[in-house]
């Protein structure tokens, strides 16, 4: 076997026979050309991998996007009754008021029953709705003031509770649900002077 000018020998070039020039280059193109695709495979893998952790945050964003958006509607189905619902405490106040202002015996009598036993179950009603929709009175009286839900309104010299103790309650607080819908204005004791 003879090499010829190229340093292939015979057999490899009757294989070749055909094959363009510009495709029969020397080892040195070989090499070059070698080392350009390594380079290129390195830098189309790099790329891939970026794209990859692009296609990961693109996918935690928008599950991220969607958890923020179903919360949002829970709350707005949740709390969509908060503007009216403080409307109608106004109307809790006044028919608690009104069954307070009734004197006990104006309630036995025969011609007021009927009136007070009507209040009485319009409150209950109306309770009973407070309830169905997740609103609840907040408890206030014999227990320290809590700022997230009480609003003292007065300091009362007592020797019968705790200073901090709430030993009034001049309006009832509401919660619906987990919220402050409107805080309690109480009294709180304080040590007498």
């Amino acid at each position: 076997m003879s090499d010829n000018e190229n340093g292939r020998d015979e057999a490899v070039d009757k294989e070749l026979e055909g094959v363009p020039e510009e495709l029969l280059s020397d080892d040195e193109d070989a090499e070059d050309e070698g080392q350009d695709f390594e380079t290129e495979l390195a830098q189309l893998r790099e790329d891939l991998e970026a794209s990859k952790q692009e296609t990961l945050y693109a996918k935690a964003e928008a599950q991220n996007q969607r958890r923020r958006l179903e919360k949002e509607v829970q709350d707005a189905r949740a709390y969509a009754a908060t503007g009216f619902a403080r409307d109608i405490l106004s109307v809790a106040d006044n028919l608690a008021r009104a069954i307070d202002a009734i004197p006990e015996d104006l309630r036995e009598d025969s011609k007021f029953k009927g009136l007070v036993t009507g209040i009485q179950a319009t409150q209950r009603e109306l309770d009973k709705v407070f309830t169905q929709n997740g609103i609840t009175r907040i408890a206030a009286m014999g227990l320290p003031l809590d700022p997230n839900q009480h609003q003292a309104m007065m300091e009362v010299p007592t020797d019968d509770a705790e200073p901090g103790t709430i030993v009034q309650e001049m309006q009832a607080g509401y919660m619906i649900k987990d919220r402050l819908l409107r805080a309690s204005m109480v009294g709180v004791a304080k040590k007498p002077e």
